[in-house]
């Protein structure tokens, strides 16, 4: 998950490139392209889902882990409302005071928009599920071609420069930040993800994956084979191998996002998947993985930190020489590092500092209405 991510984020950075298509600049040669390829069909528009449906499992599972402690619902729903303010907060400095492109306060508001869905029958989560798709399957079209040329249009300068310094992103980022929420929620299916991932919590579907093995083969299949069909058109048109009317490109970028759900699906149950045979067959890539997944949220901001160290033109600035094939490289390793972070801290039995710190914050008023 956390590779994807840093591989679909470190594109933002080529702060000199000139042509952009959303997030990643058309190549300069055809390790470029290929790069562009390979992460237009597999990476940007389906790590995100991926993320967020994991994000919406989670909250799923820790409402169910307290309600089987016999806490009660109305401080589960506390717990619940402030872990979301605290995404907020932790989104807030993640965009403004380090400059990683964030999604944390995203995750933040949607909780607290579909966090009573959470205490709602599985009847009353399908038909929110329906209700919300429907929505978007109306904004997104309607929404993107009037957008995408606007965003991609030379005339609108929204990116990074080589004269940027550091002040100057924080205050752009400021007013950027409730911007940028908006348009994670209403041009991206970010909430019906989410509640997606809720859903599938009550099957318990990555709990037990031997149980459900048939069911992850189908949704690993048609999830992914749905995304690499919807993405293709886009990816070809982002590699330089196709050049289309440019009316058709909004409708690329169209359903590049929709199938995108498929493909982050499809994707969470190929890594059920995996799991069920590395346990046997790779243990030591299984326990380095699980390291880093124990401390997400430690390893996301350490790796969108070192994005912006190494490549934006407020640091070391090296976004501004190197072209698109160069900064994948530096997101493989800059996750490669965090692997080894993670099994480093996994060793000493210690947590993420980040992690730790947010649970802290979240259960300590309950902790201490334990001890009183």
């Amino acid at each position: 998950m956390l590779l994807l991510i840093v591989i679909a984020h470190a594109p933002i950075y080529l702060f000199t490139a000139k042509t952009f298509m959303l997030t990643r600049p058309l190549g300069e040669h055809w390790l470029d392209d290929f790069v562009n390829l390979v992460g237009l069909l597999f990476v940007d528009n389906r790590a995100y889902p991926m993320f967020a449906s994991l994000f919406g499992y989670g909250l799923a599972s820790m409402v169910a882990r307290q309600k089987d402690k016999g806490v009660p619902v109305t401080e589960v729903k506390r717990l619940l409302r402030r872990r979301s303010w605290l995404l907020i907060v932790c989104g807030f400095i993640h965009l403004v005071l380090i400059g990683g492109a964030d999604i944390l306060a995203v995750y933040g508001i949607s909780g607290l928009i579909l966090g009573w869905m959470l205490f709602k029958p599985v009847r009353m989560q399908r038909r929110a599920m329906i209700v919300i798709g429907a929505v978007y399957m109306a904004i997104i079209p309607t929404a993107w071609v009037s957008v995408y040329p606007i965003l991609t249009g030379e005339e609108l300068d929204i990116g990074l420069t080589p004269s940027h310094t550091y002040l100057l992103l924080v205050s752009e980022h400021v007013i950027a930040f409730p911007i940028m929420i908006l348009i994670n929620l209403l041009l991206y299916p970010m909430l019906l993800i989410i509640i997606l991932g809720v859903w599938s919590a009550h099957k318990r579907w990555l709990d037990n994956p031997e149980r459900f093995r048939p069911q992850l083969k189908r949704i690993t299949i048609g999830g992914i084979g749905i995304s690499l069909i919807g993405a293709l058109p886009y990816a070809l048109t982002g590699a330089n191998m196709w050049n289309p009317e440019p009316e058709l490109i909004s409708w690329f970028v169209i359903v590049h996002i929709i199938t995108g759900i498929a493909g982050g699906l499809g994707y969470t149950a190929l890594i059920a998947l995996f799991s069920i045979s590395a346990r046997h067959t790779a243990p030591r890539v299984t326990e380095a993985l699980a390291s880093v997944g124990k401390r997400s949220l430690t390893f996301y901001i350490y790796q969108e930190a070192l994005l912006v160290l190494l490549l934006s033109p407020v640091a070391l600035g090296l976004g501004g020489v190197l072209d698109g094939a160069g900064v994948f490289a530096i997101a493989v390793l800059i996750w490669f590092s965090s692997v080894c972070l993670a099994i480093w801290l996994e060793k000493r039995g210690w947590n993420g500092p980040v992690d730790a710190f947010l649970r802290r914050l979240i259960y300590r008023q309950r902790k201490v209405s334990d001890r009183r």
